[in-house]
């Protein structure tokens, strides 16, 4: 399965999850099997606020799932649109995250979890 992490600074695995999928600078995309990760850039990092487009962001890059600390619901309803499951995993690397997903760990979010809006940090709880 190919997973989308947004990470504020890429380190591979060892990448800190992002609290916000549409205001991370870059996401990590990992191959769960391998455990391959790979680098991408958010192509939609400087959207206004709650027009998230999860197609620019992901540039072409067609995820099975993302594992997020927070998303808006524009952008849920866009990943869900095209097939993405979402997940929420609050804080941790990337490997943990997609060790908790693999572990069947990790909770499906669904609008009522979506954010309301941008915190000071861009963490949704």
């Amino acid at each position: 399965m190919k997973v989308c992490v947004p990470v504020e600074e890429y380190r591979g695995l060892e990448s800190a999850v992002y609290g916000h999928f549409g205001s991370a600078p870059q996401f990590a995309m990992v191959e769960t099997d391998s455990m391959l990760v790979e680098p991408l850039s958010n192509g939609d990092h400087g959207h206004v606020h709650g027009a998230c487009s999860p197609v620019h962001a992901l540039a072409g890059a067609k995820p099975d799932a993302v594992i997020v600390g927070g998303m808006g619901a524009g952008a849920l309803r866009g990943l869900s649109s095209l097939g993405v499951r979402v997940y929420r995993c609050a804080g941790g690397t990337v490997a943990e995250a997609v060790s908790r997903l693999k572990a069947g760990e990790l909770t499906e979010m669904d609008e009522q979890a979506a954010c309301g809006h941008h915190g000071g940090g861009h963490g949704c709880h």
